[in-house]
C-alpha cells in the first residue's frame, strides 16, 4: 500500500481544541523533567499535604513526591462532586446480554464509600491485600476505588485465568479477601468464576473472606461456604454510604498486577499512589485530549494494565465519562462494537492491534452498518500495530478524521511512555512516534550505545531517567527487579523492557516487539513485526505470526503460521505466492522458509500471540507453560500439523 509511507496530520480544527497544541512542551519537559511533573501532580491532583521532594533516585530505585500526601480514590472521585461533574455519568456499562446501568460520579462515589465500610467490617486495613477476580463490569471498578480508599493493595486477576493461575496470585500476594462473582458473560455463554474461585481456594489459602457479585444465576444455585462467602448485595445493603477517604503517603503501595513474562513465575509489578496517578491522569488529559465531553471506551479488561491505567484510574481522575462492555466483539454479530459507538456516541475508542485485525478479517461491511461518526480520536495499545492495520482503522473506523495515538507502554511503566500527541504530531503508520513530555528513551546497541537516527539498524529501547509512574519492585522479589529490567545497562543506569525499535531520520520510534523476536538470518537483523507486517499487506491474509527457527547455514530461518481471510483457502500456491510477496515487500533475506496455515494462532487470553510457543513448535522442543493460552488446543494442534509438514 502506497499510504504506509504517507505522514498523517491532525486538522486544525483539532489542533486548536487539543489539551497539548504547542511543540514547546517537548523542550520545557527536556530542560527540568522534575520541574514538569511536579506542575502536572500539581496541577492535575489534588494533595492533602504537599510533597518534601518531587524525586528520589537510587539506582534502580525512585521515589516520587516524597512526603506528600493524596488518596488516589478521592482525586478520581470526591473532588468532582462540588461542581456540574457532580451529577455527570462517570460510567456506562452495557452487559453482553444487554443489560445497561449507568453511575454519575455521585453514584459512583457513594457505592466506593459504602464498599469501604464493608471492607473495614471485614477486617481489612491498611496494607493488606484483596485480590479481585470479576469481569469488566461497575463492581470491579468499584472494587479497585475502595481498595484505593482504605488503603489495601488490590491484585485484580484476569476473568479467564484457570483455578490454577488464580491460586498462585492469591498465594504470592497473601491475600485476605477475594472479591468474585458466580459470573460473567463471553459469546452468549456463563464464564463460572465462583467455581474456579472455589477451586483455587481449595486446600490451604491466605484468604479468608469472599465477597460475591450475583451477576448470572438464581442466587439459590451458587455454591457459597458457609462463614466464608457473602453475597455482595446484601452487604452494601447494611453499609454506611458515608467515607472519609485515607489520606496516603505518595509512595503507599496502590496495587500489585501480576505480569507471566515469556518464562518462570508471574512477575509481581507493584506500583505506588501518587507518582502512578500523576502519570496516568497527565497520560490520558494530553495522549486521549479528554475533555467533559467525551464518552472514552478502552476495550480493555480491567485485568490488565491498560484497564487499570486507561478504564479506572487515569480517566476517572480527569473527570471522564467511561464507557464498560463485559463480552465480546463479535457476539451476537461482528458489529457488536460499532453498534456501541453508535448507541452511546462513543467519541474516543482504544484497542489493540489483535482485535483490529479480527475486524479487518471479517470485514468492512459490518463497521459500514453503522453511524461512527461520534469518533474523534483513536487509539492503539498492547503490541505494535502494522501499517496495513494502522491504514484500515484509520480509514473505515475513524473516516479519515480521527487521529490515532499508537502508544508503547508496559505494566511496569505504569502509563503510556511512548505515543504522539494528537494535536501536535504528524503521524506515520506504525510508528509510535515520541516519547512522552517528561519521559526519556533511546534506541542503543548490545553494548549501551545510542544508535544514530535513520539508519534502520534495529536497536534495544531503553528508558534513561526514571519517571513517576514506574514499578517500584516486584512484589516480595527485589533482586529478580533488578536483574530482569536494569541489569542488562547497570553501568548505564537504564531502564530495560525488553524491546527492540529503530528511529527514522526525524527521530521517531518504531517498536518492532521483543528483543527476543529478531531474527538474525544469514547476518541481517530481521524484525517478526516487519515480515508479519508484509503479510498481512497480502489480500488474503488475516493475521501473521513470526519466528525465527534454528537453521544450520544461516543461523535462523524465518517460519511464518499464518491465519487466512474468511473464504480463502490455503494451497502450496498460495504458499509460495505469500513467499514471493514477503520478498517483494522487504527484500529476498527476509522471504520466509516456512509457511503454515492455521485456523487460529495461539493467543493469550489478553489477545496477544505467544510467539515463545510458536518458537517451541518450530524447534520441535516441548510445549513451555501454556496456562495463559486462551484456547490450548490450538497449540497441541499446530504442533501436530507442523511436525507433519515438516
Amino acid at each position: 500500500m502506497a499510504d504506509t509511507q504517507k505522514t498523517f496530520s491532525p486538522t486544525a480544527d483539532f489542533s486548536a481544541q487539543a489539551n497539548i497544541n504547542d511543540q514547546s512542551v517537548y523542550a520545557e519537559a527536556a530542560a527540568d523533567p522534575q520541574a514538569w511533573w511536579a506542575n502536572q501532580a500539581q496541577t492535575l491532583l489534588d494533595w492533602t499535604k504537599p510533597w518534601d521532594t518531587v524525586c528520589e533516585w537510587n539506582p534502580p530505585h525512585a521515589k516520587w513526591f516524597v512526603g506528600g500526601q493524596l488518596n488516589v480514590a478521592a482525586n478520581c472521585l470526591d473532588r468532582h462532586l462540588t461542581g456540574a461533574r457532580r451529577n455527570k455519568a462517570a460510567l456506562i456499562f452495557e452487559g453482553e446480554p444487554g443489560d445497561t446501568r449507568v453511575l454519575t460520579y455521585w453514584d459512583l462515589h457513594r457505592e466506593v464509600c459504602k464498599l469501604s465500610n464493608v471492607l473495614l467490617s471485614l477486617n481489612i486495613v491498611k496494607g493488606d491485600r484483596v485480590t479481585i477476580y470479576l469481569p469488566t463490569a461497575p463492581e470491579a471498578v468499584i472494587s479497585m476505588l475502595a481498595c484505593a480508599r482504605i488503603g489495601a493493595v488490590h491484585t485484580v486477576v484476569f476473568g479467564g485465568f484457570s483455578a490454577d493461575s488464580l491460586r498462585e496470585r492469591i498465594s504470592d500476594s497473601q491475600s485476605k479477601l477475594l472479591i468474585t462473582a458466580d459470573g460473567g458473560w463471553r459469546r452468549g455463554n456463563k464464564v463460572t468464576l465462583k467455581d474456579t474461585a472455589d477451586a483455587a481456594l481449595e486446600g490451604e489459602t491466605t484468604i479468608e473472606k469472599v465477597i460475591v457479585v450475583n451477576r448470572t444465576d438464581d442466587a439459590k444455585h451458587v455454591h457459597m461456604k458457609q462463614g466464608r462467602d457473602f453475597w455482595w448485595h446484601r452487604l452494601m445493603e447494611e453499609a454506611d454510604i458515608k467515607h472519609e477517604a485515607l489520606p496516603m503517603d505518595a509512595e503507599d503501595p496502590l496495587y500489585i498486577l501480576y505480569t507471566s513474562g515469556s518464562t518462570g513465575k508471574p512477575k509481581g509489578i507493584l506500583h505506588t499512589s501518587g507518582g502512578y496517578l500523576t502519570g496516568v491522569a497527565a497520560t490520558t488529559k494530553y495522549i486521549f485530549d479528554i475533555k467533559d465531553s467525551d464518552v472514552y471506551w478502552c476495550t480493555a479488561d480491567v485485568g490488565w494494565v491498560t484497564g487499570h491505567s486507561y478504564v479506572v484510574y487515569g480517566p476517572l481522575a480527569n473527570g471522564a465519562t467511561v464507557f464498560l462492555y463485559e463480552g465480546a466483539p463479535d457476539w451476537p454479530q461482528r458489529d457488536r462494537f460499532w453498534s456501541l459507538i453508535e448507541k452511546y456516541g462513543v467519541t474516543i475508542m482504544y484497542t489493540a492491534p489483535t482485535a483490529i485485525r479480527a475486524f479487518m478479517k471479517w470485514g468492512t461491511e459490518w463497521p459500514a452498518k453503522h453511524d461512527l461518526s461520534t469518533l474523534r480520536l483513536l487509539g492503539s495499545v498492547g503490541e505494535p500495530i502494522n501499517p496495513e492495520a494502522w491504514l484500515w482503522y484509520n480509514t473505515h473506523i475513524g473516516g479519515g478524521k480521527c487521529p490515532i495515538v499508537d502508544t508503547w507502554w508496559q505494566t511496569e511503566t505504569g502509563a503510556i511512555m511512548i505515543s504522539p500527541l494528537p494535536g501536535l504530531s504528524a503521524t506515520k503508520p506504525a510508528s509510535a512516534s515520541r516519547p512522552f513530555p517528561g519521559i526519556a528513551a533511546e534506541v542503543v546497541d548490545e553494548a549501551g550505545n545510542p544508535l544514530p537516527h535513520g539508519t534502520d539498524q534495529t536497536g534495544i529501547l531503553v528508558l534513561t531517567q526514571p519517571w513517576p509512574s514506574m514499578l517500584r519492585t516486584l512484589w516480595r522479589d527485589d533482586e529478580r527487579y533488578k536483574s530482569v529490567y536494569w541489569s542488562k545497562f547497570a553501568d548505564k543506569g537504564y531502564y530495560f523492557p525488553g524491546d527492540g525499535a529503530r528511529r527514522d531520520e526525524e527521530g521517531d520510534y518504531w517498536l518492532l516487539g521483543r528483543v527476543d523476536d529478531i531474527m538474525l538470518v544469514a547476518g541481517h537483523n530481521i524484525s517478526t513485526m516487519e515480515v508479519e507486517s508484509a503479510l498481512v499487506d497480502h489480500p488474503a491474509v488475516a493475521e501473521a505470526a513470526v519466528i525465527g527457527r534454528t537453521h544450520e547455514i544461516k543461523g535462523q530461518a524465518i517460519a511464518a503460521f499464518v491465519t487466512l481471510k474468511d473464504g480463502v483457502g490455503h494451497t502450496s500456491e498460495l504458499a509460495g505466492q505469500l513467499k514471493d510477496h514477503v520478498a517483494k515487500k522487504i527484500g529476498a533475506i527476509s522471504r520466509p522458509d516456512d509457511i503454515l496455515f492455521s485456523a487460529e494462532l495461539p493467543k493469550t487470553r489478553s489477545g496477544k500471540i505467544m510467539r515463545r510457543l510458536l518458537r517451541d513448535i518450530a524447534e520441535g522442543r516441548a510445549l513451555g507453560d501454556t496456562s495463559t493460552l486462551a484456547d490450548p488446543s490450538v497449540v497441541a494442534g499446530l504442533k501436530e500439523k507442523y511436525s507433519e509438514e515438516s
